[in-house]
């Protein structure tokens, strides 16, 4: 089968290729998927750098852990294990996993769900990390209740514009700040009103918030609590800095810091779990959550979509579409199972 391959840290220009491998196999309980597409993030940038360095302890140390680039997607069941009673070869799926960006990704039947019936398999593939990011972040770290004005700053990204959705959801008024291009996207997703950063600062007018959702971002903590309510609540999501942190250095100061001010300043580390992909699809399908794909490459064009989500500011989901492969043939088939990475 066709897949992304990395087998070294570096731009993703240099280390990510389309080569051909095996077709992994299954375990008992385990699905095997036919991708027909698959989102990159800015996660997916940082895996192929190797950063932030620290990170490296889950990434690999010296080169990938796995063989193959990707963490979520969507296709049609191929396989099923012995022990598998969820699913059945022909069901669309959606779910996340080491390895995605392939024409066939194995992954325990847990990591997995329905595609809503509704959404496409782009939009289905882009739901699972970067809502993962969001939902935890607006309403696990976040406690966004009914009425909370909510601000979110990098709103037009992957994670911003699910956050201004489901801070909707949850009844919020919210904010959302992006740049001048990205204002009329951030506005029809919801938000009650919209910060062109460009030109005016987060605070202007007096504005105040119960909630910040700072995704990505490098503005120091100082100006975040002005504009902070004395009992609002910060969630870090992410940061930008020195390759060997990543923006590490703030959230520290936020941890630090936390227990001896009113307000409470808290950073995300998201955790996929079925119960949250469970979540996400109901949004979705109730029209309450929508991924904007702002851009999408063929498989062989991987390494360009991970450049792109890893330049800067992005608009909506980046994702790589895979063009609806034939059946896996007989000699396919004849895998031995070590051959096959852990998911």
């Amino acid at each position: 089968m066709k897949a992304i391959i990395q087998e070294a840290f570096g731009a993703p220009s240099e280390v990510l290729r389309l080569g051909d491998i095996r077709v992994p196999a299954i375990g008992p309980n385990e699905v095997l998927v036919r991708v027909r597409a698959t989102a990159v993030a800015k996660g997916d940038w940082l895996i192929a750098q190797g950063l932030p360095y620290i990170a490296r302890l889950s990434y690999g140390i010296r080169s990938p852990k796995h063989q193959v680039a990707g963490l979520e997607f969507a296709g049609v069941v191929e396989k099923v294990g012995a022990a598998v009673t969820r699913f059945t070869p022909g069901d669309e799926v959606v779910g996340w996993g080491n390895e995605a960006l392939a024409e066939y990704v194995a992954v325990s039947q847990d990591q997995l769900l329905a595609k809503p019936s509704a959404i496409g398999f782009d939009q289905a593939a882009a739901l699972p990390v970067s809502g993962f990011a969001a939902l935890q972040a607006v309403r696990d770290q976040g406690e966004v209740t009914a009425g909370d004005r909510v601000l979110v700053i990098g709103a037009s990204g992957g994670v911003g514009s699910f956050a201004v959705q489901v801070a909707k959801a949850l009844g919020a008024e919210v904010t959302g700040v992006a740049s001048t291009r990205n204002l009329e996207l951030v506005r029809r997703l919801g938000a009650d009103h919209v910060v062109d950063y460009t030109t005016e600062g987060i605070g202007d007018g007096g504005r105040r918030f119960d909630v910040i959702i700072d995704i990505a971002g490098n503005r120091p903590l100082a100006e975040l609590r002005r504009v902070l309510e004395p009992d609002g609540t910060l969630v870090i999501v992410g940061g930008s800095g020195r390759r060997a942190t990543m923006g590490f250095g703030r959230t520290i100061r936020a941890a630090l810091l936390s227990p001896f001010v009113g307000q409470r300043l808290r950073a995300l580390i998201s955790k996929p779990n079925t119960v949250d992909l469970e979540t996400l699809v109901e949004f979705a399908e109730a029209g309450q959550l929508t991924a904007e794909v702002g851009a999408n490459y063929p498989l062989e064009q991987a390494a360009a979509a991970v450049d792109l989500v890893g330049d800067g500011p992005s608009r909506g989901k980046t994702v790589v579409t895979i063009q609806d492969n034939s059946r896996i043939s007989r000699t396919d088939h004849q895998i031995d199972s070590s051959s096959r990475r852990d998911n």
